[in-house]
């Protein structure tokens, strides 16, 4: 069942079309991406759908409320976090959670939400002393204390240490199992293949690919390849003879086969039958940025 329905948005600012006829919809437990470079009008897409601005053309319904008319009810169903929130440096973790928690008819226990996102013995920090993760878990907290059907969580890693992103990517996770269904926009290709159910890829404007980040991926080449320096001489028409390979060539000291299916058991297989070792094994396949790149014609910062 779709609980976000989105089709053919279209959002102006003067003569420049941010969102040229964007649709898709969002189904009811899933982590949904929208992925795109900086200006690609993602941003712009997901403040339509928070009702932060009103559309120039299309139509939106979230949980079957329209944003702009519905506005009010709109805010006890949905929590979002900004892709620039900041708080009073003075105001405590307590006391943010208190303040926002009183905007809402029936929220969530926040004490269980502080729990849970690991910031219990931080309840009397203020905001200026968090850290770049803290910060983001409380903005993630913030976003739940409503007790929310969906959630938009915009950029939410951007500025955070490796460690720091990959601890938050498991807090979107169990925030996932708490029955929130999450619209995340990225532009971080590791954060939109780890987490999202489905992408949908915008690049100036328009949506150019809705798919999983494996479908994504398929629609360019599907292929795999492995690269290996072999211990001793092969003939190629004994991995050529195989029906998962299409090709075999040689790199220097290595050989490049590339198939499909279950290639690497295939080939390991024909190597241990040939007593052959293989020496600095790799396999390598499409990655989602590739296959972004093959679907907008440009790397995703540029």
């Amino acid at each position: 069942m779709a609980i976000i329905e989105v089709n053919g948005l279209v959002k102006r600012y003067g003569e420049h079309t941010a969102v040229n006829g964007v649709s898709f919809a969002v189904e009811q437990g899933e982590i949904f991406g929208i992925l795109g470079p900086n200006g690609a009008g993602k941003t712009t897409t997901v403040e339509c759908v928070e009702g932060l601005r009103s559309p120039d053309g299309g139509a939106i319904r979230v949980c079957g409320i329209d944003p702009q008319r519905d506005s009010g009810e709109l805010r006890q169903l949905l929590g979002a976090q900004l892709q620039q929130s900041e708080l009073p440096e003075k105001l405590k973790v307590r006391e943010a959670m208190e303040l926002y928690s009183s905007f809402y008819r029936a929220p969530a226990d926040w004490r269980d939400l502080i729990d849970t996102l690991g910031l219990t013995a931080k309840l009397d920090t203020q905001f200026r002393q968090l850290s770049g993760g803290q910060k983001q878990r409380l903005s993630i907290a913030l976003a739940l204390v409503g007790g929310p059907k969906v959630a938009v969580l915009d950029e939410l890693t951007t500025g955070l240490d490796p460690q720091a992103r990959r601890d938050t990517w498991d807090l979107i996770e169990q925030v996932r199992h708490r029955g929130v269904t999450i619209m995340l926009v990225t532009h971080f290709m590791e954060e939109a293949e780890r987490l999202c159910d489905r992408l949908a890829v915008i690049d100036s404007g328009r949506l150019v690919a809705l798919d999983s980040p494996a479908g994504l991926v398929a629609r360019v080449d599907d292929r795999q390849r492995i690269r290996f320096q072999p211990s001793a001489p092969l003939d190629h028409a004994v991995l050529t003879a195989l029906p998962e390979v299409t090709s075999v060539e040689r790199a220097g000291s290595q050989l490049v086969v590339t198939g499909t299916g279950n290639l690497l058991l295939a080939v390991t297989a024909v190597l241990a039958r040939n007593q052959v070792i293989a020496a600095g094994l790799r396999v390598e396949q499409t990655t989602l940025d590739d296959a972004f790149v093959a679907l907008t014609g440009r790397s995703i910062d540029s």
